[in-house]
């Protein structure tokens, strides 16, 4: 994981996304957005419309094919403890 910027929680719980990544990601004004909690995390997922999705895996292609497939993994773990 590569930490590019940080931001801090005001008061009301609001946390502003950075200008560089909103920019990276076509973030605007209306998006939303998903709070995944994962191996003590939170990922921030835009919820992006399908036509805004094609293409914006292709630089990022081999992690998140390692990602999938760890969360194959450890849905099937869980699935055996049952």
């Amino acid at each position: 994981m590569v930490v590019t910027d940080t931001a801090t929680i005001t008061s009301k719980s609001m946390v502003n996304i950075p200008a560089s990544l909103r920019r990276k990601y076509a973030l605007k004004e209306g998006t939303k957005v998903a709070f995944v909690e994962y191996e003590g995390a939170i990922l921030l997922v835009p919820l992006l419309s399908p036509s805004e999705l094609f293409g914006i895996d292709r630089d990022h292609k081999d992690e998140i094919v390692k990602a999938v497939r760890g969360l194959e993994s450890e849905r099937r773990r869980e699935a055996g403890k049952d």
